[in-house]
């Protein structure tokens, strides 16, 4: 159990709020599952007697992406998670996962709670999020994700602007009907020198091997969950036929996964999202996995706000993070963020080095998206 820098005891959390915003998206977001247009964000606000916190969930408006949505994530904690922790007392970030073990999955929101106990723990110690999880670097390299274009000249407009921005590693969003030639243009248009890499999220089957060996000659860092999540095994039957590395997304619960999915050789690469695996502590954990067997680990995104992009950049920052991530500055999906927006700095975005996550929301721009708000207290 830590301990406050003024040498009292870990605050006990004294109300809760869960409240909904709604922000647009500067341009649709098109994947295999679907095309995003608007986000429904879930924010958690922890109040202890030291400080305040906050986590975001990163659950979708629909089932697609995983089975968690951001409906059941605020149902769950408002009649299960936020009543277990508040009854549990003073409670160490370290052990929420232990306090919410009794319920079964529901990671994207148990990590928001989780992440909320930890700013606020960090706050009232004046600690960051990157020394607490272990950071080595100042800033982080960012890359970028291009949704699934109409056509292939709209892609390459947007890789092109991407580019000039500064970003340092592109992904392209695929499916089938969607990969060899959009991959081949952005190869032809910008050389060989770009880093570049795909992600599938789930949308092939090993059936489509011989078709997913294609995109072999166009040197990718990697190809992102080809195939379906609980298919590990398919993937390490994949990784056989084809040359490119595989890395596992939403393959990877725990670091317990990701050290059966290496064991089996189902992938070469990891890419942590810390909401999909139940938050930060756990992400670190995936990290040290990977790095006891020397594989490299980048950092997904989920379209996050200010709050969710400050603790991915500061997880981004650990030495086992060799790979640009998807932690791209505020402007590419908000006009308007809900914290002073992170802006992109030759490729590159600064780690926050304030109490907590270093950020925090400005009210009048938090006051204007809300669209729903509520307190539970102990």
């Amino acid at each position: 159990m830590s301990e406050l820098a003024s040498g009292g005891s870990t605050p006990r959390p004294r109300r809760i709020e869960l409240r909904r915003i709604r922000l647009p998206l500067v341009a649709p977001f098109r994947t295999s599952f679907g095309t995003q247009r608007t986000r429904d964000v879930l924010l958690i606000r922890v109040v202890t007697d030291a400080a305040e916190g906050w986590g975001e969930c990163v659950a979708l408006a629909d089932p697609s992406y995983s089975s968690e949505y951001v409906d059941a994530a605020a149902d769950v904690l408002r009649r299960h998670l936020v009543p277990a922790l508040l009854a549990a007392g003073p409670v160490p970030a370290h052990a929420v996962a232990h306090v919410l073990a009794p319920v079964k999955g529901h990671r994207m929101a148990k990590a928001a709670l989780e992440t909320a106990v930890l700013d606020a723990e960090l706050r009232a110690e004046g600690r960051s999020f990157g020394r607490e999880l272990g950071a080595v670097h100042r800033r982080v390299p960012c890359g970028v994700s291009v949704g699934i274009m109409d056509s292939v000249p709209e892609l390459l407009d947007a890789v092109g602007g991407f580019l000039d921005e500064g970003y340092a590693r592109i992904k392209l969003k695929i499916e089938p009907g969607w990969d060899v030639e959009p991959v081949r243009a952005v190869r032809e248009r910008f050389g060989d020198e770009v880093l570049l890499q795909v992600d599938a999220n789930t949308a092939y089957t090993l059936a489509d091997a011989r078709h997913l060996a294609r995109l072999d000659p166009f040197d990718l860092l990697l190809v992102e969950q080809p195939l379906a999540e609980d298919d590990v095994l398919g993937h390490a039957d994949l990784a056989a036929l084809i040359r490119t590395p595989i890395c596992l997304d939403e393959s990877i619960g725990s670091a317990r996964d990701a050290a059966a999915a290496i064991r089996l050789g189902a992938c070469r690469i990891v890419n942590v999202k810390p909401g999909r695996v139940g938050g930060y502590l756990e992400a670190r954990r995936i990290h040290d996995v990977c790095a006891a067997h020397g594989v490299p680990v980048w950092c997904g995104g989920m379209l996050e706000t200010g709050l969710g992009r400050a603790a991915n950049v500061a997880l981004a920052a650990l030495p086992g993070f060799t790979l640009p991530g998807d932690t791209s500055a505020s402007g590419r999906y908000y006009a308007a963020d809900i914290t002073e927006p992170f802006v992109l700095d030759d490729g590159h975005l600064d780690v926050p080095t304030g109490p907590g996550l270093g950020v925090a929301p400005v009210p009048d721009r938090l006051a204007e998206v809300t669209t729903a708000a509520e307190w539970l207290a102990g």
